[in-house]
């Protein structure tokens, strides 16, 4: 079982991973061997996760996430297949232990008697710049 906190878990036979040709450095081996990792994750019809998890790991994954509601985790930045696999995996449970973290509430605020004086201060400042303008020589 790949440990996201301490109640949940997510079963190694829920992610799928492939295998594709990386490009970038790495000589005539880019062109022989598949490093490259395509992990893919079932995020909506996955057992494991709680709803509220899934809703917040759902807007966090942002481009990654399919129509579908796939996780799609593409790792090429290693030579090797093992460190790409990985780090992929690594990125997945990072997702998901963010998205297991429920967002702190928002406390309302009140203006500081400082910050209500600065604006009453612009505003009349600003008055007085615009009452000079327009208007001809003589007229009031």
């Amino acid at each position: 079982m790949i440990e996201i906190t301490d109640q949940i878990a997510i079963d190694p036979r829920e992610i799928e991973e492939t295998f594709v040709r990386a490009s970038g450095p790495g000589g005539q081996n880019v062109n022989k061997v598949s490093t490259a990792v395509q992990l893919r994750f079932d995020l909506r019809g996955s057992p494991s996760l709680p709803d509220d998890l899934r809703a917040r790991a759902e807007r966090l994954a942002g481009r990654r996430l399919t129509k579908e509601g796939v996780i799609v985790i593409t790792a090429a930045r290693y030579r090797s297949q093992e460190q790409n696999r990985d780090d992929a995996l690594a990125r997945l449970t990072s997702l998901l232990k963010k998205a297991a973290r429920p967002p702190a509430a928002r406390r309302p605020t009140r203006p500081t008697p400082g910050s209500k004086k600065r604006r009453l201060e612009a505003k009349t400042r600003r008055g007085a710049l615009k009452k000079l303008r327009g208007g001809k020589p003589g007229e009031e």
